[in-house]
Order: structure tokens, then sequence, then C-alpha cells
């Protein structure tokens, strides 16, 4: 007859424990980490959870888990600050905080290892030489800036290989948003100077940039030089216009705005990016978050999750204040190499600034709510709707991309009961099937994908949705029956006449007759969220792959032939295509090329 394991016994592990800083552990008799936290003082806090009245139900719940508590000394409660993030990123306990979010932030970036350098967006490891400039809330603010850079300063955004290739300028000088270095139309010194003023701008000292317009024009006006004064004149203008619409300080500066609100057992978080006095928009996040928590102790948990491992400005404007906001300050101004002040209680207009991120926060999170209210619903009507014994926690959706059978490639979504889940996509690139099969297309990505799945790397949906018809259902079936996957409800989702919306027609095996849902049906609405975001993500795969297959060039497949002689084929014969006309003489004339060479080189691309 098993026994029972015996009850934590907390009061014996108090006794023995020390009142040094450090991190605790707290775990379940799985020995999974339910919580991670960090105390000043470890008896104190950790006596705290045993209290007999006034704990909040969440921690009630949690203390009724604990079968041991582990404990990690440190030397200072900086130390214990950074121990707990590392541990909560890694463990991602059930009762702590969680920022679903850890992507890297885009830059803009500005080569300095070039006679006309590139203005572009960056994200990932700053490894190249040149300076960053952000970090910046999403890719969308980034290239909102760098078109408007273009505007006002013509630096170019190309890339390097189709700059180093051009013989005569490019739609963007056309349109007046580059000056075409590439083909020698401005010279290195005005270029310089435009690259100049972009830097300037982007620290946030365009009042400097206007200041030197200025003194531009008046003595191009004095040297009677009107059209230059004209050029000079209009950019003054369009700069002013930019300081009117995005400037919200006069003083310059780095500031990030963190606001939190909580509602419903949910959590909003509003980050508002301020560099060089400059507005630079906004990201939002929804953080896992436990029932009944202040957002105090949200923002006390995201900042450093967010923060560590990120550029940090000189200065954290928060929305509530925080009891240890003394030691982030200092654990953050160690990590970023410059004082950090983080602080809540603000006056003039930072108090301001913190007003409308509480604003933006409050309108996210209702609208995040009700969203998560409106899927719900959708989902109830699914279930009535197929006649489903209980509410799909997943559902899985398959779409095949391709362009005449070239670079296919298959989508996979996964949604839950609050929408999309992201993480779980997946993409597959198809092969060794006849170009244009999509029913063996389809087949392949379901064997890929299922073979994972019942090697317990993930989670069998309860529905399987198949952007498709009959076809593409019995492809499904094939492939999952050979599988002895059971228990996933396949349904096939057939465009409706002329491929409108609110026609489509289900296929569900086992069924004699097809179902057809009405147009303003919930459930339709959702197979068609879900349908959609299929072929988004399929079509987004499909064409990124045929880039890059279409970019390789035959040159690189070809023993002998490195950088130097592709560089030199390249020039001396005036481009690829040149390349490709060219007999075998014509390439052998090529220094570094001789006739053998030249004869492979022609055999690849004649197919012989």
């Amino acid at each position: 007859m098993s026994r029972e394991p015996a009850a934590f016994d907390h009061k014996a592990f108090l006794k023995t424990l020390t009142t040094r800083p450090g991190v605790y552990r707290m775990l379940d008799r799985d020995g999974t980490i339910l919580y991670v936290g960090k105390a000043g003082d470890l008896k104190k806090r950790v006596t705290s959870y045993f209290r007999k009245s006034g704990l909040s139900v969440k921690t009630q719940s949690l203390v009724e888990q604990i079968a041991d508590i582990g404990v990690t000394v440190t030397r200072t409660e900086a130390e214990a600050l950074l121990l707990e993030s590392n541990l909560i990123k890694q463990h991602r306990p059930r009762y702590n905080i969680l920022l679903r979010d850890d992507k890297s932030y885009p830059y803009i970036y500005l080569s300095s290892d070039q006679d006309f350098p590139r203005l572009c967006l960056h994200r990932g490891a700053r490894r190249r030489k040149g300076r960053y400039f952000g970090p910046y809330p999403s890719a969308l603010s980034v290239r909102d800036s760098l078109q408007l850079l273009q505007k006002l300063f013509r630096v170019r955004q190309c890339e390097d290989s189709f700059f180093a290739n051009r013989s005569r300028p490019c739609l963007q000088y056309q349109i007046k948003r580059c000056a075409a270095p590439c083909v020698g139309l401005i010279d290195k010194a005005p270029y310089a100077a435009d690259v100049e003023r972009t830097v300037m701008f982007l620290e946030g000292r365009s009042s400097e940039v206007i200041d030197g317009l200025v003194a531009d024009m008046e003595a191009a006006a004095a040297a009677h030089e009107y059209e230059q004064a004209a050029v000079c004149r209009d950019l003054i203008a369009s700069l002013g216009r930019v300081q009117e619409k995005q400037y919200i300080s006069k003083q310059g500066g780095d500031v990030d705005i963190v606001a939190c609100l909580t509602d419903k057992g949910s959590a909003c978080v509003q980050v508002f990016y301020i560099r060089g006095g400059r507005n630079l928009g906004n990201a939002v996040f929804f953080p896992k978050v436990p029932l009944e928590t202040p957002a105090a102790d949200v923002l006390s948990a995201f900042l450093p999750q967010y923060y560590l491992g990120k550029d940090v400005p000189g200065e954290v404007l928060l929305s509530h204040a925080l009891e240890d906001d003394e030691v982030l300050s200092k654990v953050l101004s160690e990590h970023a190499g410059h004082r950090v002040r983080v602080r809540a209680n603000v006056r003039g207009d930072r108090a301001q600034w913190i007003k409308m991120a509480l604003s933006n926060a409050e309108l996210a999170l209702t609208t995040h709510i009700n969203t998560r209210k409106g899927f719900s619903g959708r989902l109830e009507s699914l279930t009535e709707a197929l006649g489903l014994d209980e509410v799909p926690e997943r559902i899985e959706c398959f779409d095949i991309s391709h362009t005449s059978g070239e670079s296919t490639v298959a989508s996979c979504v996964v949604f839950g009961l609050e929408g999309p889940l992201k993480s779980d996509y997946r993409r597959f690139n198809i092969r060794d099937i006849q170009p244009g099969d999509d029913y063996g297309a389809m087949e392949q990505a379901l064997t890929r994908r299922y073979t994972r799945l019942k090697k317990g790397e993930g989670k069998l949906p309860d529905i399987l949705f198949i952007d498709g018809g009959k076809g593409q259902v019995s492809s499904a079936c094939k492939a999952l029956e050979e599988l002895q996957v059971t228990d996933v409800r396949i349904i096939g989702v057939a465009k409706g006449p002329g491929r409108k919306p609110g026609l489509e027609t289900l296929y569900i095996p086992g069924r004699s007759t097809a179902v057809i849902l009405l147009a303003d049906s919930p459930a339709l609405h959702l197979i068609q969220q879900v349908r959609d975001e299929a072929h988004r993500f399929a079509i987004t795969g499909h064409r990124q792959r045929r880039a890059r297959t279409r970019s390789t060039s035959p040159l690189e497949h070809i023993p002998g032939v490195g950088p130097k002689r592709r560089q030199q084929l390249l020039q001396q014969l005036g481009g690829l295509r040149e390349v490709a006309r060219a007999g075998v003489d014509e390439l052998a004339r090529i220094k570094g090329i001789n006739r053998r060479l030249a004869q492979q080189i022609y055999d690849a691309f004649h197919g012989e």
C-alpha cells in the first residue's frame, strides 16, 4: 500500500533559513518549479507566505501546492534580481508573471566602412561596423523613419549588391529619394554632408541641422545660386513639419515610458520610446499574470525580463511606484554601462507622458479582453455548428503555396482558446514531388508534422482544417492513417464560386454531404480567420524561398569558381546574363579561366 508524501514542514524549513539576500524556488511534488522569487532577506520574505491570514487567493493556491523550497544565496539583492530574471526565463513557472514576447528589437543601421554609406533596418547581433540607432518598437516604425529620412536627406538604402551593379539610376533617384551615388551623380563630400545631417537628426539634434541649412541657404543666395538656396529652404520647411509631428520634448534625451493596467485577470503593458526628444512609437505587451495581481507587481516582474539583454535608456518612467526601484536602477545601470533612473513620481511633461501611456494601455486592454471574448464566442458557435461534444482547445490549419510548382511551401498555423499560437506555427519546404502536385505536397507536410507530434514534440489538434476540397482531404486522411493518428477531426475548407468569402464549402470525412454555413455565422468567420492566416503564412514562406532560390547564382555551384573568379567573370563580361551567353572561347580569354574551367562554366548554364 503506497503512502501519501508527507506535507511540507514549513516551520522546520524556516528555522534553518538564512536572513541573507537570495532567490527562492517553490516546487510541487513532481519537482516542477511553481514560483521563483527574490528577497533582500530570505527568511523574512519566505515566512510571509505562511501567515495565517491576509494572503491573496493566488498565494493561498500556491502555498497549498508547495512540496519543497530551494534556495540560492547571493551577495547582494541586485545579484538576486539578475538570477531571478534568468530562472524565470528558463523555467517559466506557472505562478510567475511571464513576458511572452522576447524578440529582438530593430535598429536603424548606418554603415561606416564605405565611401557612400548605406542606411537600413537591422535586427539581431550588432557585429557590423557602423552606427546603430534605436531600438525602435517595431519594424514598421523603423520603415516609417527610413521613409522620412529618404525624403529629407536622400542617403541610399539599397543593398550593396544592387548598388555595386548599377549602370543607370533606379526609381528612387527619379522620385527624389536618393542622390544616385551608384552612378556618380553626387560626389563624396556633399553625400557625406547628407550622412552627417542624418546622424544629427537621429541623435535628436535637428535644430542644429536647421541652423546649418539656414547658413547654407544664405550662402547660396549670396552667391546667386538660387536653385541650391531653394533646395535648402524646402528642406528647412520639411524638418520644421517633422518637428511639429514627432517631437514631444525640446530637451532631447532618451526616455522610456512604461505603463501598466490590469483587469479581469489580464494585464497590458505599454512601452513608449522617446529618443532624442522624438516619439519613435510604442509597443504593447500582454504578459501572462495570475489573478488578482496588482499593476505594480506586474511592472516589477516585467521590467527585468524586458530590459536585461537589451539597450536601456538613461531614464525609465513608470505608471506605478515600485518597492525595489532602487535595486532595479542599480542593476540596469550596471547592465547598460551608464546611469539609469527608474522613477514614477514625476511632474510636468513627464507626468503627461505617463498619462498618455496609461490611456493607451486602457484602450489596448479593453480591446484585448473584448477580442478574447469574441474569439471564445466564435469557438462555441463552431462547436455547435459541427455538433462537437466540447469546445476545441487546439485547431490547426494547413495550406500550400507555390508559383507554377516552383518553391512549394506548406504552412501550419495553430489556434488555441484565446486565438493564434504563433510560437507553434510551422512551415515545410516541400521537396521530391511532381511540381504542382498539391495533393502530394499536402501529404508530405502532414506526414512530417505529425511524425514529430507522434514522437512527443507537440500536441495533437482537436480539429485539423485543410485549405482545399475532397482531394486535399483525402491526402490528409491518407497521411494520418499511415501514422495512426486518431481522434483528430479533419475538415476541408473549399473556396466558393469566384473565391468569394461567405460561400465556402466544408468537406468532413464520414459525411455524405458537404456542409455550408450561413455567411453571417460566427463559426464560418472563425474558419475564415484560421484559413486566411494559414494562407498568409504559406505565401510569405513561399515568397521568401523563391527569392532565395532566384538570388542564387549558377556560378556558386561550379567547382573552381570562387568569389574572385566570379567577380572577374561578372566585371569583364558585364553581368550574369552576359556570362550565360558567352561561348567557351570567350570564357577562356578571361584571366584565370583555363579552357577546361570555361567548358564547365558553359555547361552549367546550358545543361550539358
